[in-house]
């Protein structure tokens, strides 16, 4: 669903990716994990349009998408869940909605109307909530608003950077068992976590980023028993 090839972006002259290659295939949970400032955000960020690659290809659904402006992009299927969820805090939970399904408004009202009670069936707090001002609702609330908004467009590919952060352990519970239910679903999944342990247990598969390079890459599984990923990512030694 997404092949990055050599990909090298960054900001100015600050060349945050190095040469990145890697790919997501359609069904899967992917986990990106690595220190602060390793590149995982310029990544994400750069497959959404955002930033714009200084060298490399990003291919999604074999079409390239490298130099497409970053408002086309969701229209083809693939969007971001941001960092710190940005929800547009003056307009009620529904118009945040509203206005995440905007790609959707040449198959008429029928269509937003679906999507919305899907989106309530997958966030009941949302539905409960639907006209409140966003800018009202608690963290973990603003995070399931902020994933709610980017499923209205019925994407194939969700990216999602740092989902858990700053949220109580029972609100990454219910935020990592809609990620799971969202691959259930036929969606894919490419994730940014600081939380590693609790992504890999999600992931199909991994990849480590450090300095803006790929430096291991594997199944989840793989992943959680290297003693290095153990000892930077984990905070544990390798038992056994």
């Amino acid at each position: 669903m997404l092949k990055i090839r050599n990909l090298v972006a960054g900001y100015g002259k600050l060349k945050v990716l190095k040469q990145i290659s890697m790919h997501v295939k359609a069904g899967e949970i992917v986990t990106i994990i690595g220190a602060n400032g390793a590149g995982k955000t310029t990544l994400l960020t750069t497959v959404a349009g955002l930033i714009r690659a200084a060298s490399g290809d990003i291919e999604f659904r074999d079409q390239p998408i490298t130099s497409l402006p970053a408002q086309k992009i969701p229209a083809l299927g693939c969007v971001m869940v941001p960092e710190g969820r940005q929800v547009f805090a003056p307009l009620s939970v529904e118009e945040n909605l509203i206005l995440g399904g905007h790609v959707l408004r040449r198959e008429g009202r029928q269509a937003l109307t679906e999507q919305l009670a899907h989106q309530y069936e997958l966030f009941p707090i949302l539905k409960q909530r639907r006209s409140q001002y966003a800018g009202t609702l608690s963290g973990g609330e603003q995070q399931m608003l902020a994933m709610a908004r980017a499923l209205m467009s019925r994407p194939s590919l969700i990216m999602m950077d740092e989902p858990s952060t700053g949220l109580a352990p029972l609100i990454v519970q219910e935020i990592f068992r809609v990620i799971v239910r969202l691959r259930e679903e036929g969606k894919t999944v490419l994730l940014v976590e600081q939380n590693a342990k609790a992504a890999l247990g999600i992931a199909d598969r991994g990849y480590v980023l450090e300095t803006g390079k790929v430096i291991l890459q594997g199944s989840a599984q793989d992943l959680l028993a290297n003693r290095d990923v153990q000892r930077a990512y984990l905070g544990r030694e390798r038992i056994g």
